[in-house]
C-alpha cells in the first residue's frame, strides 16, 4: 500500500504566530436567528424576465399542512440517502439527549489509498456508504466494491474491477461510491434481481449481483458497459464515471466527469438513461445546443441527481461550458448550461429548466443534487425544490413547474468593459430574495488583520491589486487578476442541503474561500505555466486565446488573507427562508495543530439529519466527525477520524440498532491528508 504523506493543508491560518493569539477574543459560536445577510440589503428591483414568477395564487400548492416526503422505511440506499436528496432518516433511537454516548462499534481500512508519493496518483474518496439488502456497500477509489456486514464490518464479498489506476481526467483517483437497484417483482431463482453498480475513471460501468458479487451477465457485455462508446464529439477524455448512477425505478440516469480548464473544445455534456437490468440505452439528453457542441463542450452533470418518481421527473444539476474562464467561443444562448433542468424520466424530454448563471465564465457548476421538499409558505403547501450553488445561493422553486417560491430577481452585474477581447458578458444574473445568500457577496471580502500583520502587509497589497466590482466580476488579464468569491470549489459543495420534513428545517454547510483568477494571452501563458493542482494552479484552456491561473488568496505563511470564519453550518426555517441558527464548523489545521473552532474550516461533504433531532457531518479540515442539535445548533458529540470525511454520512438500522457510518478518505482541496477508513458508530448495547 502506498505510504501516506504528512499532513499539509491547501489553506489554513495555522502557524506558531496564530497559536500564540488563540487567547484573543473569538467570533461568536452562534449568530442570532432569522437575521438576513447584508447581501440582501439595497439590491436592485429588476424582475426576472427569463422564467415565470409565482404569485401567491400560482405556487401550485394547496392550503393546509403538507404531506412530508418522509421515507417509509429507514433505508439509506442511495448517495443522498433517498432519491429526494433530503439526507433524512426517520430513526430516533439516537437523539439529541443521548448522542453524546455514541461509541465506535467497528471500523475497517480498505487498503485502497495513495498519497501520491509512490507509483500511483493520490486518492480522493468521497463515497457515501449505501445500506440495502441488509448489507453495507462501499465503492473505493481503486474501483473495488466491498459488501460488508452492517453490524460488524465483516466482509461478505468483494469485487475488483481491475481498472487502470491512472488520473485520466482528474488530478487524483476519485470515487463517490456505488448505486443499488432491486427488481419490484424479483424472479425466484434468477441472479441479479438486486444489482450494485460501480463506475470507473476509464468510463466502464460494472453491474454486480448484490448477493454474490458476481458480474451480471445479462447487463451490457457480460456485466460491463463501455460508456465511452457514446463519446463521439471532441473526444478529449474518457467519460469518467466517478459519481454512481442515479437509480430511478428501472432506469439508471448517468452523468460523467471530464477534465476542467484544459480545453476550449471538449466533449459536450450528455446524460444517458439506461435500462437497469440490461444496460441498454433508452435516451440521451444533450445540454448544449447543436451549434455549440463542436466549438465548446462540457456543461455535463458530474454530480448526483434527484428525482420525484410520483411526478415522473429527474432533476439535473448541470455544469458550466468549456472553457471555464473565457466564453468568446460560446456567446450564443446555452440555456441548459449551469442550470437545474427537469426531465421526463421516461423520455428525457425537458419539462422545465432554470439557468442560475448566464454565460458562466467563473466555473460555477451546479454541483449538488437539488433537494426536494414539501414546505408550507404563507399557509400553502408547496412541492418545492432547493438548489444549492457554488455562489452560496439557495434557489427555491416549485419542482413541478420551475416557478419561483420566493422571487428570484435578475440584477445588473459588472459588464467587463472590454477587459477581454471577444467576450460578451451577461448584463444580469439571477439573485434569490429568500433565503438570504449564505455568504455575503455584497462587498469585497475584508482583509484579515492578523494575516496581514503576520505578512507585513502582503495581504493588503494583494487584495488592492485584484480587480473587483462585485460578484460576477469577469476574469481579466490585468494586475494580479480578478478576485473571485465564493471560490471555484464552491460556497456549497456536492453534499448539498439536508432537510427535516417534520420541522421543515434545511441544513447546509458552507465554505468561505477567496480566490483570484488571471487570464494570460497565449504567448504569456506559455511562459508562465508552472503546473496545476486540485482547484488551483495554471490551466491551458488549449485552443482558446487565453490560458488561466487560479490561486487561493494566502500570505507567505499559508494564512488566509480574508477574515474568518472559513466555514459554517447553517439551519434555515423553510416556512420563511430565515436563518434559525448558524455557527462555524470545524477547525483549520497545520503542522498537527488545530486553530480555534470559532474560525471554522472550509468544508467538503454534506450533512445527514434524523428524526432524533440530530445533524451528523464530517466535512471539515480537522478530520473530525460531529453531531449537532437540529433545534439549537449546539455541538453534542465529536470523534477524530484518520482523514477528512469528505462524503455524506449514512444512517441506518440493522437488527433493531441504529448506526451512523462515515467514510474518511480525504480531499486535497482541504489538505494533503488521505485515508481508507470506514468507521461506524452506535449507542452502547
Amino acid at each position: 500500500m502506498p505510504t501516506r504523506r504528512p499532513m499539509a493543508p491547501c489553506l489554513g491560518a495555522l502557524s506558531a504566530l496564530v497559536l500564540s493569539l488563540s487567547s484573543a477574543p473569538l467570533l461568536a459560536q452562534d449568530q442570532p436567528a432569522s437575521q438576513d445577510s447584508p447581501a440582501t440589503q439595497d439590491r436592485t428591483e429588476a424582475q426576472n424576465q427569463s422564467a415565470p414568477q409565482a404569485s401567491d395564487a400560482s405556487r401550485q400548492g394547496n392550503a393546509g399542512p403538507p404531506i412530508p416526503l418522509v421515507p417509509e422505511s429507514p433505508t439509506w440506499d442511495s448517495f443522498h440517502g433517498q432519491l429526494n436528496a433530503q439526507k433524512y432518516s426517520p430513526l430516533d433511537q439516537v437523539n439529541a439527549d443521548n448522542v453524546g454516548e455514541l461509541e465506535k462499534v467497528w471500523e475497517i481500512h480498505t487498503g485502497d489509498v495513495s498519497d501520491g508519493s509512490g507509483d500511483l496518483p493520490p486518492s480522493v474518496w468521497s463515497a457515501t456508504p449505501v445500506f440495502a439488502n441488509d448489507t453495507l456497500y462501499i465503492g473505493t477509489p481503486f474501483y473495488r466494491v466491498l459488501a460488508l456486514d452492517p453490524a460488524t464490518g465483516e466482509e461478505k464479498w468483494s469485487f475488483d474491477t481491475e481498472s487502470t489506476l491512472e488520473a485520466l481526467t482528474q488530478p487524483a483517483l476519485k470515487s463517490r461510491g456505488v448505486s443499488y437497484w432491486a427488481a419490484d417483482e424479483p424472479i425466484e431463482g434468477e441472479s441479479c434481481q438486486k444489482i450494485v453498480y460501480l463506475g470507473t475513471m476509464d468510463a466502464q460501468l460494472f453491474a454486480l449481483d448484490a448477493d454474490s458479487g458476481e458480474l451480471c451477465e445479462g447487463f451490457a457485455d457480460g456485466g460491463v458497459l463501455d460508456v465511452n462508446q457514446w463519446n463521439t464529439t471532441n473526444n478529449r477524455w474518457p467519460l469518467s464515471l466517478l459519481q454512481p448512477p442515479t437509480v430511478v425505478g428501472d432506469h439508471l440516469i448517468l452523468g460523467w466527469a471530464g477534465k476542467d480548464w484544459a480545453y476550449e473544445q471538449a466533449t459536450p455534456g450528455t446524460v444517458f438513461s439506461l435500462n437497469a437490468r440490461t444496460g441498454e440505452l433508452e435516451w440521451t439528453f444533450n445540454a448544449l445546443p447543436e451549434s455549440l457542441r463542436e466549438k465548446s463542450g462540457t456543461a455535463n452533470v458530474w454530480t448526483h441527481m434527484s428525482a420525484d418518481e410520483e411526478r415522473g421527473l429527474v432533476y439535473l444539476p448541470v455544469s458550466s461550458p468549456s472553457p471555464n474562464y473565457w466564453g468568446g467561443n460560446r456567446t450564443e444562448e446555452a440555456p441548459y448550461a449551469t442550470s437545474t433542468t427537469a426531465l421526463d424520466i421516461e423520455t428525457g424530454e425537458v419539462v422545465w429548466s432554470r439557468q442560475w448563471v448566464h454565460h458562466d465564465v467563473w466555473d460555477y457548476d451546479i454541483n449538488a443534487a437539488p433537494t426536494l421538499m414539501d414546505i408550507t409558505v404563507d399557509g400553502e403547501n408547496i412541492p418545492a425544490l432547493v438548489q444549492a450553488t457554488k455562489m452560496g445561493f439557495l434557489f427555491v422553486v416549485n419542482r413541478e413547474t420551475g416557478e419561483d417560491v420566493w422571487p428570484i430577481e435578475e440584477r445588473p452585474v459588472p459588464g467587463g468593459d472590454g477587459m477581454v477581447e471577444g467576450e460578451v458578458y451577461a448584463p444580469t444574473q439571477p439573485f434569490p430574495t429568500r433565503p438570504a445568500p449564505l455568504l455575503d457577496q455584497a462587498e469585497k471580502p475584508k482583509v484579515w488583520g492578523l494575516a496581514d500583520a503576520a505578512s507585513f502587509g502582503q495581504c493588503s497589497r494583494l487584495m488592492d491589486d485584484l480587480v473587483y466590482e462585485g460578484m460576477y466580476t469577469p476574469p481579466t488579464t490585468q494586475g494580479s487578476g480578478t478576485l473571485t468569491y465564493p471560490d471555484s470549489a464552491g460556497g456549497v459543495q456536492w453534499g448539498g442541503v439536508a432537510f427535516d420534513p417534520v420541522s421543515q428545517t434545511a441544513i447546509v454547510n458552507t465554505s468561505h474561500i477567496v480566490q483570484y483568477v488571471k487570464l494570460y494571452n497565449r504567448e504569456d501563458y506559455d511562459k508562465a505555466d508552472s503546473g496545476s493542482g486540485n482547484e488551483s494552479g495554471f490551466a491551458p484552456q488549449e485552443g482558446a486565446p487565453y490560458g488561466m491561473q487560479l490561486e487561493v488568496a494566502l500570505n507567505w505563511l499559508g494564512m488566509p488573507c480574508w477574515e474568518p470564519p472559513f466555514g459554517e453550518i447553517v439551519a434555515l426555517d423553510m416556512h420563511t427562508g430565515d436563518v434559525k441558527w448558524r455557527r462555524p464548523i470545524g477547525a483549520s489545521q497545520q503542522y498537527g495543530f488545530f486553530m480555534p473552532e470559532s474560525w471554522g474550516s472550509p468544508t467538503i461533504g454534506g450533512p445527514a439529519v434524523t428524526a432524533g433531532g440530530v445533524v451528523f457531518i464530517g466535512a471539515s479540515m480537522d478530520a473530525k466527525l460531529r453531531a449537532y442539535s437540529l433545534e439549537t445548533g449546539e455541538q453534542l458529540w465529536s470523534d477524530q477520524a484518520e482523514a477528512p470525511a469528505v462524503s455524506n454520512p449514512a444512517v441506518y438500522e440493522y437488527n433493531g440498532r441504529q448506526y451512523v457510518a462515515f467514510v474518511a478518505g480525504g480531499n486535497s482541496i482541504l489538505k494533503d491528508q488521505v485515508g481508507d477508513q470506514v468507521v461506524v458508530y452506535a449507542l452502547p448495547e
